[in-house]
């Protein structure tokens, strides 16, 4: 876990350890998250990228039953 501060401009530096962790790119978006007193930054993964991510998962655990009242 790395520590931020706040510049005048309310902007903050990720950390370069968390930066390779993550594989964070330039230019990349992030989306901001705020639950509570805390805040998320999650990357946007392009829709390319996340193609067979679920690969192998049950689908019979997930779904929902026909029956609906």
């Amino acid at each position: 876990m790395g520590n931020v501060t706040i510049s005048s401009k309310y902007q903050i530096v990720i950390p370069r350890d968390i930066r390779k962790q993550l594989k964070l790119k330039v230019g990349q978006k992030l989306s901001v998250i705020a639950s509570g007193n805390a805040i998320t930054l999650v990357p946007d993964t392009p829709l390319a990228e996340m193609r067979g991510f679920l690969r192998g998962m049950d689908k019979n655990e997930i779904r929902e039953d026909e029956e609906r009242i």
